[in-house]
């Protein structure tokens, strides 16, 4: 997350170009939208049992369980050609490019259409329980989760892109109290690359792909670098907020 907010930062003061960046987390996490209340959302008694960290995202949106998945984030400046001046538009040229990656491994996803939610059980912290306009699905069900944020500057969106799902163990840290209808609902509810396949897709292919649908429908070269010694700079200096107890909790800085 200070990665993420780094580059975001970084970008906006330097006019840089857009970045993508593919990453895992360990141990498992949970990531809560910015203005989620854990205390009454989450589980934190199993959590810290499980050891699953627990860390408050800069970008709206539900609880997340991260632990099998890569997850992706997009920044970008004001003014960037490739991507509309708004919310929607953007979720769905980000998608649009997903859904290509996802073709060259041979997963058909399409963008869901407003108004899917449904509201017979309520999962209401859990991030794929319910599909958003222009998220992605597969016969179905939700693949990746997402969530943006913007300034005047420019804005950052991350996703979450499940590998495989064990919606026992996200329920777990997810609900305070869950139910044999909830992880029904949960299970009916999302999808997974490596699901019900004999040989999972290595991490490296599935990133090559993603790679190549982003280069296709934004029609640029993506080219690999590490970050700026400004961005690492302030990555290290934004640790300290990640790893404080009050913001990730409560919401407060130092």
């Amino acid at each position: 997350m200070a990665i993420d907010e780094a580059i975001f930062r970084e970008t906006i003061k330097n006019k840089k170009k857009p970045t993508i960046r593919f990453y895992g987390w360990h141990p498992a996490a949970v990531s809560i939208g910015y203005f989620q209340d854990p205390q009454s959302e989450l589980n934190l008694e199993q959590c810290s049992n499980m050891g699953v960290d627990i860390v408050r995202r800069l970008t709206g949106g539900k609880a997340v369980f991260h632990n099998d998945e890569i997850t992706y984030s997009v920044v970008a400046g004001v003014g960037e050609k490739s991507f509309p001046a708004n919310i929607l538009g953007t979720y769905k040229v980000i998608s649009d490019c997903l859904v290509r990656g996802l073709a060259y491994l041979g997963i058909k996803a399409n963008l869901a259409p407003a108004g899917q939610a449904t509201k017979d059980l309520d999962l209401g912290s859990c991030c794929f329980s319910i599909p958003s306009r222009n998220e992605l699905l597969v016969a179905g069900r939700k693949i990746c989760g997402s969530a943006q944020m913007r300034t005047k500057g420019g804005f950052l969106q991350h996703g979450s892109l499940l590998l495989t799902f064990d919606p026992v163990k996200a329920l777990s840290v997810i609900l305070p109290f869950s139910t044999s209808e909830h992880l029904a609902k949960l299970k009916n509810s999302v999808a997974a690359i490596n699901e019900g396949i004999a040989n999972p897709i290595e991490t490296k292919e599935i990133c090559n792909s993603l790679k190549k649908g982003f280069a296709d429908v934004l029609g640029a070269q993506i080219v690999e670098e590490p970050l700026t010694p400004g961005e690492n700079m302030l990555k290290n200096d934004l640790i300290k907020k990640y790893e404080d107890l009050r913001w990730n909790i409560e919401r407060k800085k130092h």
